[in-house]
């Protein structure tokens, strides 16, 4: 076959050809990864044939209808249809969703556009005998000048906010059984309130498989449209004489007193216990005739919470038969959700559908007393959530909505400075094309999810919204390839779902950027991240003032070292010891190299006045971490957002998570050293919030 058809197909596909890595070094995806992600595309192309019928099917419209479901736009633009020339004066009627009504016609000529809309929303057009959405956006995001604005906070023109980073599950709360929950969150919320913080950033509570808890990876979820059970507050769930008289069962509460004193987090183990509660306060809520409240959130739920339940009672009860669970691998009448056997699966196991529809209402619940909590302690944002890149394939996201995903693809990223040796995630993939095709459903409902409960939301590896790198089954990290998004509709959605919600949003934008990428996200009003350790040109360390004004600052993220552990070397150590330091890796020329970097950050510490009484001092060693330093200069940048991790506010040594191990490494398993109402007890800890307050209010400290 000729190149030349297959790069036609890869080129009309959206997959990029040649592309710049990390390093500055062109690239060109080999024919093999073209063919093979075509493939997992439903584009065969074996041969020039095979290359032709597959570009033709791209090009053909949907039985012969020339709009999708559902069309984007923005308020007070036109919406134009110029590449639908079937329009060409045709009669058209808009109900928006507020109310009222706009008629009108299309013209005969260049530029065929609608009426000009000024509301947004989900408005509903009619036209040529066919109805769609018209999902019309706000001019950019809802952004953390609005949320300091509606606050009525004197600096909301230029705001100077702070905020803590946790990892959920890592908040240790007495009678918890070893996995952080709702309730050691609304504790962390209020009193993190009280010091001044605006925010609390946490890791993804997506739902996960209860029947399989080998599985507690925050970013390798069954669905990211519901959250994980393990979560729940066992004390709120029927208050705590119902939860004292479950524990007096079968020596239920010493296992919780053993799990709870576990240094790192038992998941199987722990998350057992909890379920085995759980179902237990779930009998005595039946049989004391249940609740309206709950009967509603199952109606309100929708085929979101049904689909999870049946998906969680299915995949359970498959793996009682001996297999492994993957829906893939279901008989082909089980693959289908919405198929008759199914539902007659379903009307056959009811109550245990109930009871994981119970455990949803009940994690749903918590999250939003943890958001109350936080408002109401004075926070301007609130919690912000964090939306996993991707979800398990095997998992109930993948089964339900697989008519808008990708099979045989896997998102991750080529090699990087965070993975010199390419990374995949093992996680799949919203269709570009099928999104489109079904109006963008499953990535609406996505959207809602992570938005609700929340004054925030942290969009994982926000690059997906323009190109996400994916690796066909098989195939090494290193040779995958970019594929395009729709970035114009994702963005005005995440706008419009934004101020339905009036929530702030953070994009993870670390890796192989665009060009242009930051100015993009900046426009939408969708904060970037920038990062002390990477926030480097060629004189040395970016001063505080020259941080962008457009993105979040700060110290880590939870794929990084934490302060100290950066100063001591503690990850090159780590990397060292498993054989991750890359092709050409040394130890030590990494350490002779971080030696360096250690000084020219003492150095621009000392330039943003952050040393204090150690101004004429050389840095420290490594293993005397200026934790308190680093937290002055993030807080001294133009940010509009500082956002500190929990772990820097206590100087722990120990990242949550090394990218590129499984089990090498305890990823997702650390847990805090106090409880979660009592972190800011410390001395120590009080006056890096001390010195955070000072460094964002302009004072010396």
């Amino acid at each position: 076959m000729s190149n030349a058809s297959l790069r036609r197909l890869a080129e009309a596909a959206g997959i990029s050809i040649e592309w710049t890595d990390a390093f500055n070094h062109p690239k060109t995806v080999s024919d093999d990864t073209l063919r093979a992600v075509l493939a997992a595309l439903g584009l065969p192309a074996e041969n020039d044939a095979a290359c032709a019928q597959s570009l033709a099917s791209l090009a053909g419209g949907a039985d012969g209808w020339p709009l999708p479901p559902l069309v984007t736009a923005r308020v007070d633009a036109p919406i134009v249809f110029d590449d639908h020339a079937a329009l060409r004066g045709q009669d058209y009627a808009i109900e928006l969703e507020g109310g009222g009504r706009i008629d009108g016609r299309l013209g005969d000529e260049a530029p065929l556009q609608l009426a000009v809309i000024a509301a947004p929303g989900y408005h509903r057009m009619r036209i040529a005998g066919h109805a769609l959405t018209l999902a019309v956006a706000p001019p950019r995001c809802y952004s953390v000048q609005d949320a300091a604005a509606a606050l009525n906070r004197a600096d909301a023109h230029a705001p100077r906010l702070w905020g803590i980073a946790t990892q959920l599950y890592s908040l240790p709360r007495p009678g918890d059984a070893g996995i952080g929950d709702f309730g050691a969150l609304a504790d962390f919320v209020k009193q993190a309130g009280l010091r001044g913080a605006s925010a609390v950033a946490i890791s993804p509570v997506h739902a996960m498989f209860s029947d399989d808890l080998q599985r507690f990876s925050p970013y390798g979820p069954s669905t990211r449209v519901l959250f994980n059970v393990l979560h729940i507050d066992l004390d709120a769930v029927l208050g705590v004489d119902a939860l004292r008289a479950v524990l007096a069962e079968d020596g239920l509460g010493e296992e919780a007193a053993r799990l709870e004193g576990n240094a790192m987090i038992d998941w199987p183990a722990s998350s057992n216990w909890k379920l085995k509660v759980l179902r237990r306060l779930y009998q005595r809520f039946i049989d004391a005739g249940g609740s309206a409240e709950f009967d509603a959130f199952r109606h309100d739920g929708g085929d979101s919470v049904e689909d999870h339940a049946r998906f969680e009672t299915m995949h359970a009860w498959r793996r009682a038969q001996g297999e492994n669970g993957d829906w893939r691998s279901w008989p082909e009448e089980y693959r289908d959700s919405r198929g008759p056997a199914i539902a007659a699966f379903a009307n056959a196991h009811a109550d245990e559908v109930r009871f994981h529809a119970f455990l949803q209402w009940q994690a749903a619940r918590g999250l939003q007393h943890a958001q109350d909590c936080a408002r109401a302690a004075g926070m301007a944002i609130g919690i912000i959530s964090d939306l996993a890149v991707g979800a398990d394939p095997a998992g109930s996201q993948a089964w339900s909505r697989q008519d808008q995903m990708i099979h045989g693809l896997s998102v991750g990223a080529p090699p990087d400075v965070l993975g010199p040796m390419g990374q995949n995630w093992g996680l799949g993939a919203f269709s570009p094309v099928a999104l489109k095709r079904h109006g963008y459903g499953a990535y609406i409902e996505m959207l809602r999810s992570a938005f609700r409960h929340a004054g925030g939301v942290r969009i994982d590896h926000v690059l997906g919204l323009t190109r996400l790198w994916l690796v066909p089954d098989g195939f090494p990290a290193t040779e995958g390839a970019y594929l395009r998004f729709p970035f114009d509709d994702l963005v005005r959605l995440i706008a419009l779902e934004s101020w339905r919600h009036r929530a702030v949003v953070i994009g993870e934008d670390l890796g192989t950027i665009p060009q242009g990428f930051p100015e993009r996200l900046a426009a939408e009003r969708m904060l970037g991240i920038r990062v002390m350790f990477f926030q480097r040109d060629w004189h040395g360390y970016i001063a505080p003032q020259h941080w962008s004004p457009d993105a979040m600052a700060t110290t880590t993220t939870h794929d990084l070292p934490t302060v100290a552990g950066w100063w001591a070397g503690r990850d090159i150590g780590w990397r060292a010891q498993l054989n991750m330091l890359g092709e050409h890796g040394n130890e030590e020329r990494e350490r002779g190299e971080r030696d360096r970097d250690r000084h020219a950050l003492w150095q621009a510490m000392r330039a943003a006045g952050c040393l204090g009484w150690r101004e004429h001092e050389g840095p420290p060693p490594p293993e005397h971490a200026p934790v308190d330093e680093a937290i002055a200069f993030v807080g001294k940048t133009a940010a509009p957002l500082a956002m500190i991790p929990v772990e820097d506010l206590l100087a722990l040594p120990e990242a949550p998570n090394l990218p590129g191990t499984i089990d090498q490494h305890p990823n997702w398993r650390r847990r805090m050293p106090q409880a979660a109402a009592s972190i800011f007890d410390a001395a120590e800890v009080a006056n890096r919030i001390h010195l955070l307050n000072a460094a964002r209010e302009g004072k010396p400290a």
